[in-house]
């Protein structure tokens, strides 16, 4: 608990300190999230570990909540395919050996940066015109 207090307050202090709008800032921290998966060995230990504490901080820096966690879970479910370890069923099929793992992982970052120009540019546009933000 104590850990997680001090990871909120460090991550509000340098990403706050940045003196960006809340836009900006959530937009740091969603990067932040998403790619700090490669560090992960599953999907829900990076959830379960992260995700509490960023959308915490999100909030903290003027994020309306629920468009955070709605930003947060979707980008939970895109960053299963950049490793060959990120997702219960990728270790199955990096198993078949029909790509190397070199491969996977330039793979895996080329359609991280597709899904994100999706997710977050398209997206916003369009979450922006029904009203969550």
């Amino acid at each position: 608990m104590f850990y997680d207090e001090i990871s909120i307050f460090v991550i509000t202090q340098i990403v706050g300190g940045l003196g960006l709008s809340w836009q900006l800032s959530f937009g740091i921290l969603v990067l932040l999230y998403f790619y700090s998966h490669y560090f992960f060995a599953s999907g829900a230990a990076h959830i379960g570990a992260m995700f509490t504490a960023f959308l915490s901080v999100a909030t903290a820096l003027g994020t309306p909540p629920f468009f955070g966690a709605m930003v947060l879970s979707f980008l939970s479910n895109l960053m299963g395919g950049l490793t060959h370890y990120g997702i219960g069923s990728a270790p199955v099929f990096f198993g078949a050996n029909y790509v190397p793992l070199a491969k996977w992982w330039g793979y895996g970052f080329v359609i991280s940066i597709v899904n994100i120009i999706i997710w977050l540019g398209l997206g916003s546009i369009w979450w922006k015109a029904i009203g969550l933000w």
